[in-house]
């Protein structure tokens, strides 16, 4: 069983959920495709932080006990973590090698008490702000636009310092950005497409091929495989890759 709920309003600017997964046990493993997040999670025995990822995951056996998570909208995780989202890249990090001895402690508190996350992460908040152009970048590249070229203007920054900001606050482009993000946007509308064309049209898509192309990329499936069963049945909560 997996849930999602609203952040704390005082958290609401960067912390997209809070979520509890009790996964059952006979369940087979369901693959995790990126989201442009990452997580602060609290498993059994460890608190770990899964950073954004490129491409599908797949749980191992061990990733089946129950969890608690926060997951940061993107661009806001660096702020907490105090570590460059990019240097998570396809990661899951122990809490305890981000932060020392600091996060060793801040783990031990999680593992006896997991609802202790929002307050850790609202510690690490005091004080903090987002970097503005990126936020405006993120939710443009969110409406679907194009290409990023449709989504930088008025930014007063050169294309370089752009991207740098944002990979450093995000984890990877721009553009890689844009492709996450558009496949997001398909998994939610695939219950309601008539089709994979009509699907690759509502998405943003160029045509079907486009859609084909960017799916087995990220998910590793064919649109037909990935789109032919309903949403619940495809896309596992990321909470439930473990870390190594």
């Amino acid at each position: 069983m997996y849930r999602e709920v609203p952040p704390p309003t005082h958290l609401a600017w960067a912390v997209r959920c809070v979520w509890r997964s009790t996964p059952n046990a006979h369940e087979r493993a369901k693959s995790v495709v990126p989201d442009g997040c990452l997580d602060l999670i609290v498993s059994e025995d460890r608190v770990f932080v899964a950073g954004p990822d490129t491409r599908a995951s797949v749980p191992s056996a061990g990733a089946r006990s129950a969890r608690h998570g926060i997951r940061f909208s993107p661009g806001h995780a660096p702020l907490v973590l105090g570590v460059a989202a990019d240097e998570l890249l396809d990661q899951r990090v122990e809490l305890s090698e981000l932060w020392g001895r600091e996060g060793a402690r801040a783990a031990e508190r999680l593992l006896a008490d997991p609802r202790g996350l929002p307050g850790l992460v609202s510690s690490r908040l005091d004080g903090a702000e987002p970097d503005p152009e990126v936020a405006l970048l993120v939710r443009r590249l969110e409406l679907g636009v194009p290409r990023v070229a449709d989504a930088t203007g008025g930014l007063g920054l050169s294309e370089r310092a752009l991207r740098r900001r944002f990979t450093v606050a995000v984890g990877y482009g721009p553009a890689t950005y844009l492709r996450v993000s558009r496949l997001q946007r398909a998994i939610a509308m695939a219950p309601h497409a008539g089709g994979l064309a009509a699907l690759a049209a509502a998405a943003g898509y160029a045509d079907q091929a486009h859609l084909s192309r960017e799916c087995r990329a990220l998910t590793g499936r064919t649109a037909a495989a990935y789109f032919g069963r309903s949403v619940q049945d495809r896309a596992a909560p990321r909470e439930l890759v473990s870390a190594p």
